[in-house]
């Protein structure tokens, strides 16, 4: 089978598509799951040139997120699930044409999405709801500022903020991206500088801001929290910020919150399974769509991380592998 693998901490240019062999058998409890598509995300990135606090061990074929089909199983595992479509998960592994599995692991994909809606849907999905439940302690009617949320992570928090009953607004550095995030369900939008964001037109209005940006953003966006307010530190896609103004937290009863989604649930799997099924029943409700912005042919993966590197992306990029 084909697999693209890195093993050199060079980036994108360092992916090869190769010859691998086929995944081990499945053993006991276990399924061998042709895969249909991946949804890349930032830190699938990172991982490319060791930038991520998850670094695995060389070689490794990225890919955290996918969906596919049950292709041979193992013992204990009924043979009438033979073509069934699944949620697949993993810190790597997945851009591959086969990976096996625990079929513990796997999970139904909710009927209102498509192959390609499927394979972006978890990661983003996951940390939205651990940010605004778990963490943030979203209330019905609060005001949510969401940043970047013309991208994949952004889109899916505009999304379940919505689901869960705030009211939203998205910041985004272009008006396409800005049109997905009312696509979204977005309340209102704010068009954002990525170099100079000025966000002085909510200062003192937000209980929660979701921030998978950084950089430059964050000053800004901390002044737009109202007494008591919640920031929830996802990301860094725009650089590490100079630095945080903590007197501002003390000065307003600011919480600043970091959000590990996949390590919560390893922290805490009871945690991470009720997770699991809220996104899965909000995404089978219909409130969940990704929106994705770019699809390619497995062989043209290196274009997805391409267009996530220089922010051109909208939403998601799904790889599809070849029909048949």
């Amino acid at each position: 089978m084909r697999a693209w693998v890195i093993e050199r901490l060079e980036g994108i240019d360092a992916l090869e598509l190769r010859e691998v062999p086929d995944p081990a058998p499945p053993g006991p409890g276990e399924v061998t799951v042709a895969v249909s598509a991946v949804g890349l995300n930032y830190p699938d990135l990172l991982m490319l040139s060791g930038g991520y606090q998850f670094k695995p061990p060389l070689p490794f074929t990225p890919g955290m997120e996918g969906v596919g089909r049950i292709a041979a199983v193992g013992e204990g595992v009924s043979g009438d699930l033979l073509g069934h479509r699944l949620l697949l998960g993993g810190r790597t592994g997945l851009l591959a044409e086969q990976v096996t599995l625990p079929l513990a692991s796997l999970r139904e994909v909710p009927e209102a999405l498509a192959d390609a809606e499927a394979a972006g849907f978890t990661t983003g999905a996951l940390t939205a709801w651990v940010s605004l439940v778990p963490r943030g302690r979203l209330q019905p009617g609060e005001h949510v500022l969401v940043l970047g949320a013309g991208g994949g992570m952004g889109l899916a928090a505009v999304s379940m903020a919505k689901a869960l009953g705030a009211r939203v607004t998205a910041a985004a550095s272009s008006q396409a991206k800005l049109d997905a995030a009312k696509r979204a369900g977005a309340d209102a939008v704010l068009l954002m500088d990525r170099l100079a964001p000025d966000l002085s037109a909510l200062k003192g209005e937000v209980d929660l801001l979701f921030d998978p940006v950084g950089g430059p953003a964050v000053l800004p966006a901390l002044k737009t929290l109202r007494w008591g307010g919640r920031y929830l530190v996802i990301g860094f896609v725009a650089g590490m910020p100079d630095r945080v103004p903590t007197n501002l937290a003390l000065l307003k009863g600011i919480e600043i919150v970091g959000v590990r989604a996949g390590e919560a649930g390893r922290q805490d799997p009871a945690l991470g399974r009720r997770a699991m099924h809220e996104i899965d029943r909000i995404a089978g409700e219909g409130h969940l769509r990704p929106i994705v912005g770019l699809e390619v042919p497995f062989e043209e993966a290196p274009r997805a991380f391409r267009a996530m590197q220089d922010g051109s992306l909208l939403g998601k990029a799904v790889v599809r592998m070849p029909e048949g």
